[in-house]
């Protein structure tokens, strides 16, 4: 009968700590969820609302890795461009704007745009997909191959709409405008995820070589 209290009160204990776990340093409740990661990641882009939208339905995938994010990123703004190259290729067929010069050499003009934009895209895409270890001088050249053609994409998709700035207004202009300039805009916050990738990438290499060298 004495054992009684003792075994009452070591049962009370397992139930407080069974309901009530103590948090590690490891435990979730102090790790950034993935979409709120992607939410701080987008904040370094121009387009920080559209990128969150655009990119919060890969959180798991993406979890918190910024290359895979990057990467992610530069598919959904070639998937964009796709569509628009095919759309706008479309156009051009139609009979709609063939009273109208102009307009059809500025669609003319924004296929060609649109179409060298998907490649230059892809090839950033083919790039990031076959990354080295950060640190070396083959990484750098490959990020600095997936930052010119991501910046030569955003250049031939301004080309588009500015082509478009001297076309008589109507429904038509306005949505090749209005679907170009989201394309641009989603390839924007893809460079911007990727400068902020290979900014991070260099930096953890740097300290991580630092740490090397003070251990040698």
């Amino acid at each position: 009968m004495k054992s009684l209290p003792s075994i009452s009160m070591h049962f009370l204990i397992f139930l407080f700590f069974f309901l009530h776990p103590i948090p590690t340093l490891g435990s979730t409740v102090y790790d950034t969820s993935p979409t709120d990661y992607i939410r701080t990641s987008c904040s370094a882009t121009l387009y920080p609302d559209l990128c969150y939208t655009s990119l919060s339905s890969y959180a798991n995938p993406v979890q918190q890795d910024p290359a895979r994010l990057a990467r992610i990123a530069i598919g959904v703004s070639l998937s964009k461009a796709r569509r628009m190259a095919s759309y706008v290729s479309n156009l051009t067929r139609e009979t709609a704007y063939g009273a109208d010069p102009q307009a059809s050499a500025a669609l003319h003009d924004c296929f060609s745009c649109m179409d060298d934009a998907v490649d230059e895209i892809h090839g950033s895409l083919r790039q990031m997909r076959r990354l080295v270890a950060p640190g070396s001088e083959s990484f750098r050249f490959q990020m600095g191959n997936v930052q010119t053609w991501m910046s030569a994409a955003l250049t031939d998709e301004e080309t588009c709409t500015d082509g478009f700035e001297d076309v008589r207004e109507g429904p038509l202009k306005t949505e090749v405008y209005e679907r170009a300039v989201e394309v641009k805009k989603l390839t924007s916050n893809a460079l911007a995820l990727v400068n902020s990738y290979a900014e991070k990438a260099v930096s953890l290499s740097f300290v991580n070589g630092a740490k090397f060298t003070e251990l040698t």
